[in-house]
């Protein structure tokens, strides 16, 4: 089936930017790295976007663009009658991210809101950048914008069904643990960007229950001396290489618990139902060492009562089996 040039191209030209503004974002010295990896990430998702309103729009390509009436012959606007409005060098000016959102969801496809305020404070950063300057030390603050960032467009794809191949490619930020520790100095927080620190907190405190889709990805990275026996050992194969687990790492790991399972089912799948099927993967989930964990109520005490939670990766399990709304 052929594949309209236009949307082809949007794609292509999408995927692009995530991939420049990543390899940009990883390099090794480079002094303007969260400043470029925003104006490129937010390019990206706003070409995207443009993809799946045109397809949406059967690849009519005014649905791109920002249109104003006509002026009749007395030099009025026209009530009916509109044509694109034009831009410097006279060509069509295309409608800017949050139009194309409007748009997309006029058209019947929601955009996630926590989705929405990822990009929004990536704009935030970007617009600061272009139109004048960022100042203070935001680099983990921007990475965890950034993990989002990749994570969203990953998921976008999938949910929507996009005509985007990325298993070719490996889409990564460089962990902050792989920054020598003697480049870093004490950080001066300025007025402007404690603003913009608190806009992207304004966010996250009022974000949406969207499993797939976040505003930002808390980055932890500890370094503790001492033995390691307290942890509990812990290994995926007898080839790996094994790590050692606390009861605290399990609670993070492992946060859900079958009433809140039940609960989440209920708002995710429109055809869920707390049956003997539902049961039967249930049992089949608590098999997976991965997936399923009991908690003694008092780890200390060896004849306490357990408490079973589960991982969030459950969800990659039970939407096999049920239909997402």
């Amino acid at each position: 089936m052929r594949t309209n040039p236009t949307y082809r191209s949007l794609l292509d030209k999408s995927v692009s930017s995530l991939l420049s503004a990543i390899e940009i974002y990883n390099k090794p010295n480079f002094s303007y790295r969260e400043e470029t990896f925003a104006i490129l990430a937010v390019n990206s998702w706003e070409i995207l976007l443009k993809a799946k309103l045109l397809k949406e729009c059967k690849y009519n390509i005014k649905s791109l663009y920002v249109m104003v009436p006509i002026k009749t012959k007395k030099n009025k606007p026209h009530k009916r009658q509109k044509e694109p409005k034009k831009n410097r060098t006279n060509n069509p000016l295309t409608c800017n991210f949050f139009e194309v959102i409007t748009r997309l969801n006029d058209n019947g496809i929601l955009i996630p809101k926590s989705l929405t305020d990822n990009i929004e404070s990536l704009i935030e950063l970007r617009d600061n950048a272009i139109h004048f300057t960022n100042e203070g030390d935001i680099h983990k603050q921007v990475q965890e914008l950034g993990f989002a960032c990749i994570k969203n467009y990953i998921n976008i794809i999938k949910r929507w069904d996009i005509e985007i191949d990325l298993s070719k490619y490996n889409l990564y930020l460089m962990p902050l643990a792989y920054v020598d520790s003697k480049t870093f100095t004490v950080g001066v927080t300025t007025d402007e960007t404690k603003r913009y620190l608190d806009f992207v907190k304004s966010k996250i405190d009022q974000q949406d229950d969207e499993e797939d889709f976040d505003i930002a990805i808390s980055i932890e990275v500890r370094f503790e001396k001492g033995n390691s026996f307290s942890g509990l050992g812990y290994h995926y194969s007898p080839d790996g290489v094994p790590i050692n687990l606390t009861e605290d790492d399990f609670s993070k790991s492992h946060p859900l618990t079958h009433d809140a399972i039940c609960e989440k089912c209920r708002k995710r799948y429109v055809d869920f139902k707390q049956n003997k099927a539902f049961h039967e993967i249930m049992r089949y989930i608590k098999q997976d060492s991965t997936l399923y964990y009991e908690r003694k109520l008092d780890p200390n005490n060896p004849k306490s009562s357990k408490k079973p939670f589960y991982s969030s990766n459950i969800w990659k399990i039970l939407d096999e089996h049920y239909k997402k709304r």
